[in-house]
């Protein structure tokens, strides 16, 4: 087992309510993410990438009620979670695996993230984002919503500096934020630009950083006709 998968299995039934208490534009970053995956179809497939709980797809299930979902994590205790979530729902399906060298079957309409693929390493984001364009289809997107590097080490030391005060004043108890500082040593952040480079890179055209709070972005790229 991963240390990554060990971490996020034992925080697993606590994670979604932590989740506003570690993100301070959490409203803003999930609500933007969903505004801005518009396809062409009232029921499109779509694969959510590095799923967890569930948290994301949840959002987008509101806004696509008939869409059809799979969710793929390296921690089956994140995902039973999910699955206690959308219990019922026959249209979303489930992969335990590590989704940087699983090999995707099925095209979708859009491939999507959030706060997961920062713990890639750079070499494994970029083949994440090539597989991603390859297992979309024509018109389809791509939306990583994720933590990014600071583009100088006086900015990254800014928003480390300003996500722990707004960490510290929340209603965590020190153990959870203990735990919560803990995760952060697993993340590998790599900067904005170079990841929209990457996405450029993997064919993706429309390439744009939606939205951005300090270290929290919202990446989107499209697969052209």
């Amino acid at each position: 087992m991963s240390e990554i998968q060990r971490k996020f299995d034992a925080v697993s039934r606590n994670y979604d309510g932590q989740r506003k208490k570690f993100i301070p534009c959490f409203d803003d970053f999930y609500e933007i993410s969903v505004s801005v995956a518009s396809v062409n179809t009232e029921c499109p497939s779509i694969l959510d990438v590095g799923a967890g709980t569930g948290l994301l797809s949840a959002f987008l299930m509101e806004r696509y009620p008939e869409a059809s979902f799979t969710l793929i994590d390296i921690s089956e205790k994140m995902l039973d979670v999910a699955k206690d979530r959308f219990r019922g729902n026959s249209r979303v399906k489930y992969i335990a695996a590590d989704y940087s060298k699983y090999d995707f079957a099925e095209k979708y309409d859009m491939v999507v993230s959030a706060l997961s693929i920062h713990h890639l390493e750079d070499k494994e984001k970029k083949g994440l984002y090539k597989k991603s364009y390859s297992i979309l289809n024509e018109n389809g997107i791509f939306i990583n919503s994720d933590q990014v590097h600071g583009e100088t080490p006086f900015i990254e030391n800014l928003n480390k500096i300003t996500w722990r005060r707004y960490v510290e004043n929340s209603s965590l108890t020190e153990e959870e934020i203990m735990a919560g500082y803990k995760r952060t040593m697993l993340d590998k952040d790599s900067k904005l630009d170079q990841q929209l480079d990457w996405l450029k890179e993997a064919g993706f055209c429309d390439v744009s950083c939606i939205y951005k709070y300090y270290q929290f972005a919202v990446m989107f790229g499209r697969k052209s006709v």
